[in-house]
């Protein structure tokens, strides 16, 4: 077998099977993180309670206003909010006999940015 043509001197081009990383892959902590919020709004109910409060004006919305919407008992709602605090996606403040809800802006935003490709890979 001729190996003609072959120059062992110089660099041969490497092909990829992939393309190049175009931002930095989560860490281990990052993904657990990550990991901890997404399963938070695994359940319908939660995602969609998420939903609602996001909904509103101003992204804060009274319990009364929750409630109502779903075929489900006040304590049910009310652990399903728990759930959603404790993942740090909404918090609630007490005005007289009512909660009131508010998304964490700060925390949709890290998890938009895991799902929503960069700039540059976008343009690619």
């Amino acid at each position: 077998m001729s190996k003609q043509g072959l120059s062992l001197g110089e660099p041969t081009e490497v092909v990829g099977c992939c393309s190049p990383l175009v931002r930095e892959p989560l860490s281990a902590v990052q993904s657990t993180e990550l990991a901890r919020l997404f399963k938070a709004m695994g359940d319908p109910v939660r995602l969609r309670l998420l939903s609602l409060i996001a909904s509103h004006d101003g992204g804060e919305a009274c319990v009364c206003e929750l409630t109502d919407v779903f075929d489900l008992s006040g304590p049910t709602i009310s652990h399903h909010l728990k759930v959603l605090r404790a993942a740090g996606l909404i918090s609630g403040e007490r005005r007289g006999t009512w909660v009131y809800y508010r998304v964490h802006p700060e925390a949709l935003g890290r998890l938009s940015a895991v799902l929503v490709p960069s700039e540059s890979a976008v343009g690619s």
